[in-house]
């Protein structure tokens, strides 16, 4: 049902070339989670598998250009090329039909994947207005859905060029048996969850 939307040209990483997060990952988390959760063995340690972007956009249904837009938009903000997603059935209340284009998504792998987290937790949740941190609910299996209100946070997009806003859904699959474990990975990567007063 996904089609590809127009190419976005993305520049190529260098050979050989390690991201900071999964750096930090590798010399620094895997060691303060053994410790936090007692593993006896490094397989144990939770590991980020995939992040996936999901932007839902409405107006699609009337008007086509505007979900090739908004793919062209999230190719530029995870470096690599967006996938426009249709609707599987029809819905009358909503006068939709089967195969509408209705947004557009991306799974992000290794390399690209941390590249995007570290550029979300450094760049683009800052520029929120007001930021006081992420919600903490996990889905219960090890893995965090963050919605964001404004695709604009995000340094690629300029505001100018298409002024439409789209919300985003930003999926962290993890092999994390619990929550707890899922979230003290993402607060060990840097993700600035809400503080509660105790």
């Amino acid at each position: 049902m996904a089609k590809k939307a127009k190419e976005v040209e993305v520049q190529a990483l260098p050979q050989g070339y390690v991201p900071t997060l999964k750096k930090v990952y590798k010399e620094e988390i895997i060691d303060k989670l053994m410790k936090q959760f007692s593993y006896t063995t490094v397989m144990q340690v939770p590991k980020l598998v995939k992040i996936t972007i999901n932007e839902g956009v409405g107006q699609g249904t009337q008007d086509r250009k505007v979900v090739e837009e908004a793919a062209e938009e999230l190719a530029l903000i995870t470096g690599q090329k967006a996938l426009i997603t249709s609707s599987r059935k029809d819905v009358s209340n909503f006068k939709l039909r089967k195969g509408m284009p209705i947004g557009t998504k991306v799974t992000l792998r290794n390399v690209k994947m941390y590249e995007f987290l570290e550029k979300l937790i450094r760049v683009a949740l800052p520029r929120i207005r007001d930021f006081n941190g992420i919600a903490e609910k996990m889905d219960g299996q090890g893995n965090y859905t963050l919605g964001l209100k404004e695709q604009i946070i995000f340094p690629e997009i300029d505001i100018d060029k298409n002024p439409r806003i789209h919300g985003l859904e930003i999926t962290f699959v993890t092999t994390a048996r619990t929550d707890e474990e899922c979230h003290a990975l993402l607060v060990a990567f840097g993700l600035p969850f809400k503080k509660h007063n105790k």
